[in-house]
């Protein structure tokens, strides 16, 4: 874990050269969350300016308000070190998730890959021997390659049309290439996981996957004004057996995971810097195991700003903002233990998600009951940053 908590492997490419925001936690008689920039000479309390990262990336100019100059904590070295699942505690400053108000949602189906696995998962009522076979099946209906169908267009609803008439129409197949999108929350604000923390599986899930993501931080405008990563942890098997198991396979104790920053968008990073980009991933398991792979953005079904678009608008307002996961093209296959099972967690596992341009985000897997419980929520934000006068 270390050696993914270091300035070189946490920091983009260009290291400090963006504008970059996080959480941190800030022990002794403040013992609470603080807003923070990450800069060449450390990282600096911002908390004066912004008592909340909502307060941040709500202002007229996130970038002018991150870039005040704020009190030194301390050096970036020493708070990604303190940050590792067995370093860190309440004593010592550490890196948190780097949201705070803003509830996590997040865009499912997004891309062509992952919608075939979502159908298999499906047809296979979340039994992961059932899968390969399926999975041949399915291809041979419906193709391995529905990147070039545009979401909603007339092409989208004659390729409808024609599974609908093979028996092969699914409701991943809906969100995939019909005309609305997925958006679904994936947890409630204060609930994710930083760098260097556990991150949680269900002790009785038996086919489980990370899902490495682009995450857009937005504010309550609907303007996309930073990014990070995210880890939306997901239990295959959970949501392959109903759909209306979503909730239950998506949003446990620890199971979503951001960070290490937000970069903000400004001249060294724009839109099209992620529309871009690709997301790598690679797993670590205790048993030797190991796994990689990588999601490239430029392959995605529906353009960033359109998910945005279907996630706030009249119909529905996010006053505190919101950070919207955009979906991911990796789902993983790779058999771990039997011939045809595919790949699913054990709890050790080291995972690492990271592109050039926000870093580096590490965790380690453990079952959720195993993982700290989560008891610090907006109502302990806001009592303690009133203890602290910051409200």
């Amino acid at each position: 874990m270390q050696q993914h908590l270091t300035e070189a492997a946490a920091l983009p490419a260009d290291r400090t050269d963006g504008t970059l925001v996080g959480r941190i936690w800030r022990p002794g008689e403040l013992a609470g969350p603080s807003i923070v920039a990450i800069r060449a000479g450390g990282v600096f309390d911002l908390s004066a300016a912004a008592p909340t990262m909502t307060d941040l990336l709500n202002a007229a100019d996130p970038v002018a308000l991150a870039r005040t100059p704020g009190e030194r904590v301390g050096s970036l070295r020493e708070l990604l070190a303190n940050s590792a699942h067995d370093q860190r505690h309440d004593g010592v400053a550490h890196f948190l998730a780097p949201t705070d108000l803003q509830p996590i949602k997040a865009a499912g189906v997004t891309f062509a890959t992952s919608l075939l696995e979502r159908v298999i998962e499906e047809q296979a009522r979340g039994d992961p021997a059932k899968a390969l076979a399926i999975r041949q099946t399915i291809t041979g209906v419906i193709g391995t390659d529905l990147s070039k169908i545009t979401p909603g267009s007339p092409a989208a609803q004659r390729l409808k049309a024609h599974l609908v008439g093979q028996g092969a129409w699914s409701q991943y197949l809906e969100v995939g290439i019909g005309p609305d999108a997925e958006i679904f929350t994936k947890g409630p604000p204060m609930s994710a996981v930083g760098t260097g923390a556990l991150i949680g599986i269900r002790a009785d899930s038996v086919w489980n996957n990370p899902e490495p993501e682009l995450v857009l931080a937005v504010s309550s405008a609907g303007r996309i004004v930073g990014a990070t990563l995210g880890n939306d942890v997901n239990l295959r098997d959970l949501e392959g057996r109903s759909a209306l198991l979503l909730g239950k396979a998506k949003d446990n104790n620890a199971s979503c995971a951001l960070g290490p920053f937000i970069r903000l968008l400004d001249d060294s990073l724009n839109l099209d810097d992620l529309r871009r980009t690709t997301i790598e991933l690679a797993v670590e398991g205790e048993d030797g195991f190991t796994l990689e792979g990588r999601s490239s953005m430029a392959e995605i079904s529906r353009d960033i700003t359109d998910l945005v678009g279907a996630t706030v608008g009249p119909n529905h307002q996010y006053p505190d903002g919101f950070v919207l996961m955009c979906g991911t093209m990796f789902a993983p296959i790779q058999d771990r233990d039997q011939p045809g099972q595919g790949f699913t967690h054990k709890a050790g596992d080291l995972v690492t998600i990271s592109c050039p341009e926000l870093g580096t985000l590490a965790n380690r897997v453990a079952h959720c009951d195993q993982v700290p419980a989560w008891t610090f929520g907006s109502h302990a934000l806001m009592r303690n940053l009133a203890t602290r006068g910051l409200l």
